[in-house]
């Protein structure tokens, strides 16, 4: 890694440390014992990354990644190329001050970033970047090819879009934390006249509560800012955005697992839309790591987020997919919301859709299909319905809620069928016979059969 690696790591530690000590620390020791604390923290921070940096290497062995690392416990890993799902090139703040850049390894299955490599120069990370992809099967490369040109470079590089920054504020202003913000600005405001006490650590706290209300729309602002979509000239996806932390991330388009699309409800004034694309290796929303599904478009009209999907979905029109409801006896379960429930099977993708409020829809090509669930609760089996999932290895399902039971068990069928024909044949072992069409779905129905008593 790059000599300055120690440094850079340890000012995002110290950082850490500053914010996690409280206003009542500060209050109670006094600055000058704050800093001293301070001061000595980071101090073991750089001397501890500066061990670390000098026992971390990596090397590429034939179709693998190597990395070591650690002093007291070493680890070695080897990651396989042909795991490799995404790569992503990440420049904090400080490293866009000294020239350097992370590199991010995105591979199926896994719950957290493998193998970040932090730091090299910009241009050896994108070196790095294509070389790995080139020997992942992805581009047509060598294993020793050339550098590449620094992120940003237009070269060899077809724009496809670039989202205005005052779309992006506008739309992060148009979110509950922001429309209610004031509201509870006033209601602090006269909580302190009827008091009448102003005391620092009061006010500190005000604004503390303050800035976590509004952390979500910030941050998304700030990873948001300069969104641009490219085509490389191996028809990968380039996606390029961020402030304060530049991220440029290459994403193969064979390997995106599903496309989810949102309408928020403070957005449909205006008819916008947010585009995601679901890659293996990148976790939910709702995992706690910063590893989220990836962007497609932060927010952006209709006709646009219809361009980008046939673009990343050959064949699939986003404004003509049509979906049916669940039964009506669905609507014990969803009073209000059962016409926004449903599900439909496109000629390319399974397309289910769902949201009161804030409405979305799901489109999960069949070939990316793992495995497909038919699960049933205690009312649900009451009430004679069953929900479908259909999973993907990047951590989402396409959901089909609450459908009667036989269309749910024929649902889950025609989808498995559909996910066998978009694959193709898998590859024979010796000796073995290719089975029918007819006697692979023979096969799928006996194992459901032991599995659970169908209708």
């Amino acid at each position: 890694m790059h000599p300055l690696s120690p440094v850079l790591h340890g000012a995002k530690s110290i950082v850490v440390i500053v914010v996690a000590l409280s206003w009542q620390t500060l209050a109670q020791i006094g600055f000058e014992k704050f800093a001293l604390v301070v001061l000595a923290l980071a101090v073991a921070v750089v001397i501890f990354s500066l061990i670390n940096w000098l026992n971390t290497g990596y090397h590429v062995v034939g179709r693998e990644l190597r990395i070591q690392d650690g002093l007291l416990w070493r680890r070695n890993r080897a990651i396989p190329l042909e795991r490799l799902q995404a790569v992503e090139l990440r420049r904090p703040l400080l490293a866009q001050l000294t020239g350097l850049a992370e590199l991010r390894l995105e591979v199926v299955g896994g719950g957290k970033t493998e193998a970040p490599l932090a730091f090299l120069t910009v241009r050896d990370a994108a070196a790095l970047r294509e070389r790995l992809l080139a020997l992942a099967g992805r581009t047509a490369g060598v294993e020793n090819g050339p550098a590449v040109a620094a992120p940003g470079a237009p070269a060899l590089e077809r724009p496809m879009l670039r989202v205005r920054n005052r779309d992006v504020v506008i739309s992060q202003l148009l979110t509950p934390q922001a429309f209610f913000l004031p509201f509870g600005v006033a209601f602090v405001v006269m909580q302190f006249v009827l008091e009448g006490a102003w005391t620092f650590i009061g006010i500190a706290s005000t604004f503390t509560a303050m800035a976590g209300v509004l952390l979500q729309p910030v941050r998304r602002v700030l990873q948001d800012w300069d969104f641009r979509l490219a085509r490389d000239a191996g028809g990968r996806l380039v996606v390029r955005y961020g402030l304060l932390e530049t991220r440029s991330q290459v994403v193969p388009l064979n390997r995106v697992q599903s496309v989810g699309v949102t309408w928020p409800l403070l957005w449909r004034g205006k008819r916008w839309l947010h585009l995601r694309l679901d890659i293996a290796g990148y976790a939910g929303p709702g995992n706690g790591n910063d590893k989220r599904s990836d962007r497609l478009l932060p927010v952006g009209d209709n006709d646009t987020g219809r361009a980008l999907v046939w673009d990343v979905l050959p064949g699939v029109d986003l404004m003509a997919l049509p979906t049916t409801p669940p039964p009506d006896r669905a609507r014990w379960l969803h009073p209000f919301a059962l016409r926004r429930l449903g599900a439909g099977l496109h000629p390319e993708v399974f397309v289910t859709r769902w949201g009161l409020l804030t409405r979305e829809l799901s489109l999960v090509p069949y070939a990316r299909l793992q495995s497909v669930r038919v699960i049933q609760g205690p009312i649900q089996r009451r009430l004679g319905l069953a929900t479908v999932y259909a999973d993907t290895a990047g951590g989402r399902a396409g959901v089909a809620h609450d459908r009667d039971l036989r269309e749910a068990w024929a649902l889950a069928d025609e989808l498995a069928e559909r996910a066998r024909v978009a694959r193709g044949p898998a590859p024979l072992m010796t000796g073995e016979v290719a089975p029918t069409a007819a006697g692979a779905v023979e096969s799928a129905a006996g194992e459901d059969h032991s599995m659970w008593q169908r209708p």
